[in-house]
């Protein structure tokens, strides 16, 4: 336990940023928006890992279009898989053979593995460490705040009022655990109809920001309901890569701004 602490603090000490994207419910988006926030960061230049802690439902390697097994270094520690030059993911689904295998683990494995994706994975210097975690309040997020006690929260939600209610217990865990909250980003937010060009509000919209400012928390932004999104990780291709001129990109890249910002 001693060597493995020893090794995280080495790890981390080599990385600026780090940030765990979390939602009270699932459904709402998350994995999509750690995903495609790590691309637009990787984008600007910046030297960026994503580790996927959702450790029974790992789907950032299947969006990213990332299959394979993790390498190890001549150190004997494992090597993050490549998405681009600037971006590198690491995945619980890396390390194993059968991928559509069940991982059926209790608490005190899960945090071990956490641990371990920290100390044994060679992440080198990184300017931001995005982690996507499973949704809830449970043991992985709890492993973060923790093992990464410089960690800040980005919030996922969607508008309506019954995912709004778990997010209210998702910053409400933030601030018992003392993890600083970043903001809150409400995902899904309006959707424009193909047809008639028309604004339709498929999951209401602005319950987020009303949300952010009723517990003082930075509200980031919206991003758009778009079914090219649900295509593209479907087929394991980048949104933002594929489509950079939508509503949906632009406002990855003005959230962006702002955690580049601070």
């Amino acid at each position: 336990m001693v060597r493995q602490d020893q090794l995280i603090q080495q790890s981390l000490s080599l990385i600026k940023h780090k940030f765990l994207v979390l939602s009270g419910k699932g459904g709402v988006g998350k994995t999509s928006v750690a995903g495609n926030l790590a691309i637009a960061l990787s984008k600007k230049g910046a030297k960026v890992g994503l580790m996927d802690i959702d450790l029974h439902g790992p789907d950032i390697p299947r969006m990213l279009g990332l299959k394979g097994l993790v390498g190890v270094s001549t150190d004997k520690r494992m090597v993050p898989k490549s998405y681009s030059d600037n971006l590198q993911v690491v995945s619980i689904e890396s390390l194993t053979q059968d991928t559509d295998k069940a991982v059926i683990w209790r608490g005190p494995l899960k945090i071990r593995v956490i641990r371990q994706l920290i100390s044994d994975v060679h992440w080198g210097r990184l300017d931001y460490f995005i982690l996507d975690s499973p949704p809830g309040t449970g043991d992985e997020p709890l492993t973060v705040a923790r093992t990464i006690p410089d960690a800040r929260a980005i919030i996922v939600t969607t508008p309506q009022e019954i995912c709004l209610a778990d997010i209210r217990k998702s910053i409400n865990f933030c601030k018992t655990v003392e993890m600083e909250i970043f903001g809150l980003i409400e995902n899904m937010s309006g959707f424009v109809c193909p047809h008639c060009g028309k604004p339709v509000d498929l999951f209401g919209t602005g319950g987020g920001f009303r949300t952010a400012l009723a517990m003082n928390i930075p509200f980031l932004g919206r991003i758009p309901f778009d079914p090219k999104m649900v295509e593209c990780a479907d087929a394991g291709e980048s949104y933002v890569d594929k489509y950079p001129d939508s509503e949906i990109t632009k406002a990855y890249n003005q959230i962006v701004a702002k955690i580049m910002k601070g």
